[in-house]
């Protein structure tokens, strides 16, 4: 079943790869306080998966496009990821 316009799954999904990964540092936050009550936990926890979810396509679905962005001749470059910008 599809979530209604305007719901709240639609708003998860509407945000930024960087604001749902906030989004969900808050709620881990939030969680680890204690303080929550049953309820709001379950919520949270709820909101959380479903962040985490969304987070984890995101970035599938960009290492599926740097893996395509790589194919030389249909065969895949693997070249190791160097921080400092630095050739080896």
């Amino acid at each position: 079943m599809a979530d209604p316009p305007g719901s709240d799954a639609e708003c998860l999904a509407s945000l930024s790869f960087e604001n749902a990964l906030e989004r969900l540092e808050a709620i881990v936050d939030r969680l680890e306080s204690g303080d929550l009550a049953l309820e709001d936990a379950l919520a949270s926890f709820e909101e959380g998966v479903q962040l985490s979810r969304q987070l984890s396509e995101q970035l599938t679905t960009a290492e599926r496009r740097v893996e395509r962005l790589l194919k030389d001749g249909g065969q895949l470059l693997v070249k190791p990821f160097d921080a400092e910008g630095e050739e080896p």
